[in-house]
């Protein structure tokens, strides 16, 4: 089989064929799917049926497992979740608002990995944005502005008890684990520098950037609804449509992402896996 990588016209999301997912790869192979992951941000591999110790194989190809608090995992599978929406659930899909995930933790994910189970005939997208496009198309005046500032970032919003209550979580078919440590605070830059490709990237979400550091709450409220006004155009979002047993992977150092919804009455269920990083610099 040849490896093809088929990329959008932006260079922003591709899609990779000519492999068989099922198959261990050796190490060329998994050198070139890095490229394509670093070049593209988001890469997708359609009509690829994996088990989950194939899962996992693959994730492990890019490094090890991430840890993954507040939502239980697969019995027998503590690196895989699943996520899961029923016919009949009515909070709003899982991760239907923009964030990176875990950009709470010290060291974020490098990489998440969704495999899809069960695609609804309509509906169930997920929307990317480009952190490195949006960073690069910041007037230099801004650009410079924002490199010496730094952002609060918290899981409060929606693991805190209080924001497990909020959002509906005891409707839900996935057990979210809340719990008082999602107060808890961490300080990343505001532009982050990709530790592989050296390119910048606007690194800021709604969901888990709270604040920016050793500014007034209008300030510091104000800089991130420009902030995030502008990442979230037209121009730098890629929207993914699914089809049963796609695996797609993403760069969480440089994406964004928000899964939409629009499939109420239909069942969807997807495999997900992250990547451990490093700290963000």
């Amino acid at each position: 089989m040849s490896l093809t990588v088929r990329a959008q016209p932006s260079g922003f999301g591709a899609r990779v064929v000519g492999i068989d997912l099922q198959q261990a790869q050796d190490e060329a192979t998994i050198a070139d799917l890095r490229a394509a992951w670093l070049e593209h941000r988001v890469v997708c591999f359609p009509e690829q049926p994996m088990n989950h110790a194939q899962l996992e194989r693959f994730t492990r190809y890019f490094g090890e497992f991430g840890d993954d608090p507040y939502v239980e995992s697969l019995a027998g599978h503590k690196h895989i979740l699943e996520v899961r929406r029923e016919p009949d659930e009515t909070p709003q899909p899982f991760g239907a608002s923009w964030h990176s995930d875990w950009s709470f933790q010290s060291s974020p994910p490098s990489a998440t990995i969704l495999h899809a189970k069960i695609i609804p005939p309509y509906g169930g997208n997920t929307l990317y944005a480009d952190g490195v496009l949006a960073y690069e198309a910041l007037s230099e005046s801004l650009k410079t502005e924002l490199e010496e500032l730094t952002a609060i970032h918290s899981a409060r919003r929606p693991y805190s008890h209080e924001g497990y209550e909020r959002s509906g979580g005891r409707a839900r078919s996935m057990r979210i684990l809340p719990n008082d440590d999602a107060w808890k605070t961490q300080q990343h830059p505001v532009v982050r520098t990709h530790p592989e490709t050296g390119r910048k990237a606007l690194w800021v979400n709604p969901v888990y950037t709270i604040s920016i550091e050793d500014m007034s709450n209008e300030a510091s409220d104000a800089l991130l609804k420009r902030l995030f006004d502008h990442a979230l155009q037209d121009r730098f979002i890629y929207e993914h449509k699914w089809s049963p047993d796609m695996l797609t992977m993403w760069d969480n150092r440089a994406v964004q992402h928000c899964a939409q919804g629009g499939y109420d009455g239909h069942r969807r269920v997807m495999h997900r896996t992250i990547v451990a990083g490093d700290m963000p610099h």
